[in-house]
């Protein structure tokens, strides 16, 4: 149980858990996990019996992480300790963890939310839209992505290196734990309003936006590859069919210079987001923030020489396209042209050339991930009070 300043409800909690294992016949601990609670919450902790675990990191995450660290059991079930989760029907979620499953996720909405235990923006918009956008970025089939009353497998989840400190620590569980396909289950639970007095540490769109920037973040191909192969697209086919002239989609309606204007941006912005996509993609798996996945070897063959070739190709391109317009505006005796002909292929240059150059840098930014480090390792000698850290081949002292 994370247990921030629960001295109304923690004492109650841990009856309710106790009494579980007792009826269940299982052997197990309640482990407190206190992240600097100032109202007597450790005491309560333990004069009822918990396991007291005191974490100094602050936040949701940081207390999760410390308790599931500490505790002994191999199963662990995590619940709040606002006594709006229901500790004493956890056999499903024990059922479950024993059939093999790895993660067993409470489901409030098929369960039941009792009246005042989630206000309406959470229960109609905020849980639903982020489980949704987790299920579509991740192939996940969680239905609460959110429900805080789960049990795992204990060296199932630390072997996720689940790195979070505050409430998004949730959302990672679920994303790496489905990213690393591990067996995953859903069982319903009820919720019920929570008995403190105070106003709960939850903060709407504060955490919400926490929850949703971890899962754009997490998943590069949502966040820029396809946005930016959508614009990329997009860019192309409409400069393309715009190259030779205006074009008349009805008899009053004629897109010309101004859209393609926009066309090109469009390919700049669209190139510029695979980039972005592709190096994130790297960084998060090079260091561990996501799994491994075929598409990595895909990435390793996009080495600089072969990034940079295709930069290079682009800003010849610019390059032959000014040195064309500038030889047509020689043919003219460098007299006055066609605004709208000269500024067509003036765009088509600028937009080759700056496309040229931001994927050369991506190139090079791409290129620094795979620098290899370089790890000092410092073996710690033994104390100089042991014998055994006495040396023969140490020059002795001066006297």
């Amino acid at each position: 149980m994370p247990c921030l300043n629960e001295a109304e409800t923690l004492a109650v909690c841990i009856r309710k858990a106790r009494g579980f294992l007792e009826r269940a016949g299982v052997e197990g601990e309640i482990v407190v996990a206190d992240n600097g609670s100032s109202d007597g919450s450790q005491e309560i902790a333990l004069a009822n019996g918990a396991r007291l675990v005191r974490v100094e990191t602050k936040g949701y995450g940081a207390a999760l992480a410390g308790g599931i660290a500490a505790a002994q059991g191999r199963f662990v079930i995590m619940g709040d300790a606002d006594d709006s989760y229901d500790f004493e029907n956890l056999g499903p979620f024990l059922a479950k963890l024993r059939e093999g499953n790895k993660l067993v996720m409470g489901n409030r909405f098929k369960g039941g939310i009792k009246d005042g235990a989630m206000p309406p923006l959470h229960r109609y918009l905020g849980n639903p839209v982020l489980s949704f956008v987790g299920r579509l970025f991740f192939g996940s089939h969680i239905g609460d992505f959110h429900c805080g009353l789960r049990g795992f497998d204990r060296q199932a989840i630390l072997d996720l290196n689940l790195r979070t400190t505050g409430m998004e620590f949730a959302s990672e569980m679920v994303v790496k734990a489905t990213q690393a396909k591990l067996p995953i289950a859903e069982v319903p639970t009820t919720l019920s309003p929570d008995g403190r007095s105070r106003r709960p540490h939850l903060r709407s769109f504060r955490d919400g936006w926490r929850h949703l920037r971890f899962l754009l973040l997490f998943s590069p191909r949502w966040l820029f590859l396809y946005p930016g192969l959508a614009l990329l697209l997009v860019g192309i086919v409409l400069g393309g069919v715009l190259l030779g002239g205006p074009v008349h989609i009805t008899r009053t309606i004629e897109i010309d210079i101004h859209t393609f204007l926009m066309a090109a941006m469009f390919i700049i912005v669209g190139l510029q987001a695979i980039s972005f996509a592709l190096i994130g993609r790297r960084f998060a798996s090079r260091y561990g923030f996501i799994p491994k996945s075929n598409f990595d070897g895909v990435l390793e063959a996009l080495t600089l020489e072969r990034i940079l070739l295709a930069a290079v190709l682009l800003i010849g391109l610019g390059v032959g396209t000014l040195i064309w317009g500038v030889s047509v505006w020689a043919s003219r005796d460098f007299g006055p042209l066609d605004a709208n002909s000269s500024m067509r292929y003036m765009i088509l240059a600028m937009t080759a050339l700056v496309s040229g150059l931001q994927l050369g840098m991506s190139g090079f930014m791409s290129s620094m991930i795979n620098i290899p480090l370089y790890e000092r390792r410092v073996t710690e000698l033994p104390p100089p009070d042991d014998p055994m850290s006495r040396r023969r081949d140490l020059p002795k002292k001066k006297p």
